[in-house]
């Protein structure tokens, strides 16, 4: 018994230590947020001077600014830390956290939403830089526990206090703008009551302007145009006055880069925090991943808006642009990324755009963007062709067209069954040729929803010949089993292709009314209505031998023929727009 209970003891304790050290691992300390002190049991704060700071760039604020904090280290490092704002007077937790870097995350404290800052790994730091929003007119101290090891932290780290001097004057954007400067992240300087006021007008003359589509406005059609463009403040000036504005639910950005690539770039990131507020952010890609938080630099006068899910966002920058080539040329690729956000944190892309040729942003001029490549066009071209003809055909044929060259056998087979197989066996082929092009080029998953549909329909193109191969004979008891699934795999493969077709066309159509995604509603429709008109002729004539109206129309040559060059001028004019995309 007595061994029994020291491995109980000894199992006990290495859990212990386990949960304790996940604790510190993720940052997730709310209950240390009355003391600040984590839960490292059988350990104590150090009583020295703490190696670490943590410091202000403002020794005062005023009613609706920002005030950035950093922590600090020449060395050592520190793995973890609990930042808090509290009151001189009442000690209690203030304000809110309003940015969360890579690697950092707000917390409850004192039932306060983001009242408290903290990291989500031990990866070692030297520097973090965060921003915080007062809730109250009150002087404020932040207080910080910082984290060396397990054994090894410091409690209580406090900056100088910083006081509140009075209302805040929007007119006065000297102060707040200091603020900016080091940052990684920064909110405006000012928070408009009403949206930017962003266009297209001076595109070309004195202003670099980067649309998409290339005709939109942001002004007149914001929720349908994504927007750059880079004046210089003053002939001769090296500050650029950047404005970005476009629709998304998370983010909106632009980078700089050597390349048409992701990668080595330098990028700014307006972005939308968990209060739905829009923050500037400055990074740097170094690869497909997602980019790393940098210091803001020489950024000011940054404005913001959100409304109707439009993102508006501008500001000045002195920066130089910052990429690994070594070149005296002022000239970049400039990119263009959007898609969703969490907590301020953004996700991988689901829409980008790239400028076709360098851009230099000195020199006013309209930036073309990059068409569709050859590649792109083919695989659009074949799944279009696939199931908006060839496989439509072979439904129609197998459906309502049984009769066809009655009494006429090949092989052994009716003529109707070898049309169905030969048109379908030729869609499917298609399906896996434009489905291998556009894997082989892209080679990633960004494209949103269009990928997964793309996938969905080569699974089920792939099964539906593999179970046609293995039917059993027309007389068989257990026949209708495989009628069925057929029908049904082929009604879902249309409806998947008709879907990703879609999402394909919003993808590469550049055009400001989207018309291409229009003539394809168009398309579908025609088809619709025509099987829908088969169909009814169909379970008429099985009901009764007496000929109908309807009968007498679908039964001849001229509405199929009708039919099939509709089906043709819908499918040259998709083919068409492909090819100017």
């Amino acid at each position: 018994m007595e061994g029994k209970g020291v491995l109980v003891a000894l199992v006990l304790l290495l859990l212990g230590c386990r949960l304790g050290v996940e604790a510190f691992q993720n940052g997730k300390v709310t209950t240390s947020c009355k003391t600040m002190i984590p839960g490292h049991e059988a350990t104590s704060p150090q009583n020295t001077e703490s190696p670490f700071t943590v410091s202000t760039q403002k020794t005062s604020y005023m009613a609706g600014q920002d005030v950035t904090v950093i922590l600090s280290t020449s060395s050592p490092k520190f793995e973890g830390f609990l930042l808090q704002a509290r009151e001189e007077a009442s000690g209690s937790a203030v304000g809110s956290f309003v940015s969360t870097p890579v690697g950092t995350q707000t917390l409850t404290c004192g039932g306060v939403a983001s009242s408290a800052l903290s990291h989500t790994s031990n990866v070692d730091k030297s520097s973090v830089q965060v921003t915080w929003r007062p809730t109250s007119n009150r002087t404020v101290q932040f207080y910080t526990t910082f984290v060396q090891s397990y054994q090894t932290y410091w409690v209580g780290v406090a900056s100088p206090k910083v006081e509140f001097t009075g209302e805040y004057n929007s007119n006065d954007n000297s102060n707040d703008n200091s603020n900016a400067h080091d940052s990684s992240t920064a909110r405006p300087s000012t928070l408009p009551a009403t949206p930017l006021d962003i266009s297209s007008g001076g595109c070309g003359e004195s202003k670099v302007c980067f649309l998409n589509p290339p005709d939109c406005d942001p002004a007149q059609n914001p929720a349908n145009c994504y927007f750059l463009s880079a004046t210089l403040v003053s002939p001769g000036s090296s500050a650029v006055q950047y404005q970005m504005s476009g629709p998304s639910d998370g983010y909106i950005s632009f980078g700089f880069s050597d390349d048409q690539e992701m990668g080595n770039d330098d990028i700014y990131i307006c972005v939308m925090d968990d209060s739905g507020l829009v923050q500037l952010q400055h990074a740097y890609s170094t690869g497909s991943t997602t980019p790393q938080s940098v210091p803001l630099g020489n950024i000011s006068d940054i404005q913001t808006s959100v409304e109707n899910k439009v993102i508006r966002c501008s500001f000045i920058s002195t920066n130089s642009i910052s990429t690994q080539r070594s070149s005296s040329s002022q000239a970049y690729y400039l990119l263009y990324a959007h898609g969703p956000s969490s907590n301020g944190q953004i996700k991988i892309h689901t829409g980008t755009f790239v400028s076709r040729d360098r851009v230099d942003i000195t020199k006013p001029g309209q930036v073309q963007s990059v068409q569709a490549p050859a590649i792109i066009k083919a695989h659009g071209a074949l799944m279009l062709v696939a199931w908006m003809f060839t496989g439509s055909l072979g439904m129609i044929v197998a459906r309502f067209n049984k009769k066809l060259a009655h009494g006429t056998r090949l092989c052994g087979k009716d003529m109707w069954f070898l049309v169905h197989v030969l048109v379908m066996c030729l869609t499917v082929a298609m399906t896996i040729i434009a489905f291998i092009l556009v894997f082989a080029h892209v080679r990633t998953w960004s494209g949103g929803a269009h990928p997964v549909l793309g996938c969905l329909v080569m699974i089920l193109s792939f099964f539906q010949p593999l179970g046609a191969l293995l039917r059993c004979g027309p007389q068989h008891p257990k026949r209708f089993l495989f009628n069925w699934s057929h029908a049904l795999n082929a009604l879902a493969i249309k409806a998947l292709s008709v879907a990703a077709i879609f999402t394909g066309l919003q993808l590469i159509d550049s055009s400001q009314n989207q018309w291409l995604p229009k003539v394809m509603g168009g398309f579908v429709a025609w088809e619709a209505v025509y099987f829908l008109l088969s169909d009814l002729n169909l379970k008429w004539s099985q009901k009764s031998e007496d000929t109908h109206l309807l009968n007498v129309v679908m039964g001849g040559p001229l509405v199929p023929g009708l039919f099939l060059l509709g089906n043709l001028a819908f499918l040259v004019a998709l083919l068409a727009g492909i090819g100017m995309s």
